[in-house]
C-alpha cells in the first residue's frame, strides 16, 4: 500500500505475520460473486447435503453455471463434494469455513496495533 508516495507496509511484516497465506485470493474470489454467496446461504440452510439439480433448482441460471459456482466454492475449501453413484453431494464444511474465517478476523485484528490506535485517535 502507498501513501504519499511512501511505502506504508515496511516492516509490517513483523507486526502481521502470516496475514498474507490467511488473505487468499481463491477464498475472496469464491464469495464475490452474489450467486456463490446464494448458492452457499442455500446449502447452508438445507438440513444436509444437496445435488447439483437440488441446489439449481433455486437459481435462475443454468445447472452448468451452477455447477462451476460450486466446483469454485468447493476449491476455496468451503464445500465438500462427495460421489454418491452418479451424483455428487455437497455440503458447507462448516468447521473449516468458521476456522477460516475467525483466523482472518484476529490476524486483521492483531495486525498492527500500534498503527490502528494512531488511526483511531483522528
Amino acid at each position: 500500500m502507498y501513501n504519499n508516495g511512501r511505502n506504508t507496509t515496511e516492516g509490517c511484516s513483523e507486526c502481521c505475520p502470516g496475514i498474507d497465506e490467511l488473505l487468499e485470493a481463491r477464498f475472496f474470489k469464491a464469495l464475490c460473486d452474489p450467486s456463490r454467496i446464494g448458492i452457499l446461504v442455500r446449502l447452508a440452510r438445507s438440513c444436509g447435503p444437496q445435488t447439483v439439480t437440488e441446489v439449481s433448482s433455486c437459481c435462475p441460471t443454468d445447472i452448468s453455471v451452477v455447477s462451476r459456482h460450486l466446483a469454485t466454492l468447493r476449491d476455496a475449501g468451503m464445500l465438500h463434494a462427495e460421489k454418491r453413484g452418479k451424483e455428487v453431494y455437497y455440503s458447507v464444511r462448516y468447521p473449516e469455513l468458521v476456522s477460516t474465517l475467525r483466523a482472518i478476523a484476529g490476524a486483521i485484528e492483531a495486525c498492527c496495533p500500534e498503527r490502528r490506535e494512531v488511526n483511531h485517535e483522528r
